[in-house]
C-alpha cells in the first residue's frame, strides 16, 4: 500500500492584534509579500463574527497566516495564550544570503524586541526571530552535505527514537 504524503504546508495561521504592524514587520522588513486579504464574516463558535484574514507568500506557494477580529470580545475569544518557548516556533528553509539579509533587515529596523539570534545546530545554521504576535521563526540554511544527512537520519529514525525511548539520551548529532 502506498502512503499519500501531504504536498506542502498550505498554511500556518495565527492571531494577530495589529494587522499593519504585523504587516511592516512581514512585508517590509523580512520582504514576505502580502498575497491576500480576505474581509469575511462567518458563524464561529455559535456566533457571526467578522475578521480579516491576511496571508504572506512563501516560496513554494505556501503563506503564513494572519486572523485580526474587528470585535474586541472576538479577539480575545480567539487568542490564545501560549508561553512563549524557544522549542515553539515555525522553521523556514533559506539560502544563507536570505538569512543574513533577513537579519540585516530586522536590526536596520530597529527590532530589539525581535531578539534577533543564530544558533549553529551542526546540521543547519539558524536565525531565530520574534515577531510583534510573539511568534518564533526560525529561518535555517541547511549543512552542505544535507542530502548524506538525511539519508543518515532516514535510516536510523526509528532506532534512535527506540534508544531515546528505552533512556539512551546520548547525542546522535555529530555535526554540533
Amino acid at each position: 500500500m502506498s502512503q499519500t504524503l501531504p504536498l506542502r504546508l498550505h498554511h500556518h495561521a495565527w492571531i494577530t492584534d495589529d494587522q499593519e504592524a504585523n504587516r511592516r514587520f512581514y512585508e517590509d522588513v523580512l520582504g514576505l509579500p502580502l498575497v491576500a486579504t480576505w474581509t469575511e464574516r462567518e458563524v464561529l463558535a455559535g456566533a457571526e463574527r467578522a475578521y480579516s484574514h491576511t496571508l504572506y507568500g512563501l516560496a513554494d506557494g505556501s503563506a503564513l497566516a494572519f486572523f485580526q477580529f474587528a470585535d474586541p470580545k472576538d479577539q480575545k475569544e480567539f487568542k490564545t495564550e501560549i508561553n512563549s518557548t524557544p522549542i515553539r516556533h515555525i522553521a523556514f528553509k533559506v539560502e544563507a544570503e536570505t538569512q543574513e539579509a533577513m537579519r540585516e533587515r530586522v536590526a536596520a529596523a530597529g527590532h530589539a524586541e525581535a531578539n534577533a539570534h543564530v544558533i549553529d545546530h551542526g546540521y543547519c545554521v539558524s536565525l531565530y526571530l520574534t515577531d510583534p504576535n510573539g511568534l518564533i521563526l526560525e529561518f535555517a540554511v541547511d549543512h552542505p552535505d544535507v542530502e548524506k544527512i538525511d539519508a543518515e537520519q532516514r535510516t536510523t529514525a526509528h532506532a534512535d527514537l527506540a534508544r531515546w525511548l528505552a533512556g539512551d539520551h546520548t547525542s546522535n548529532n555529530p555535526w554540533r
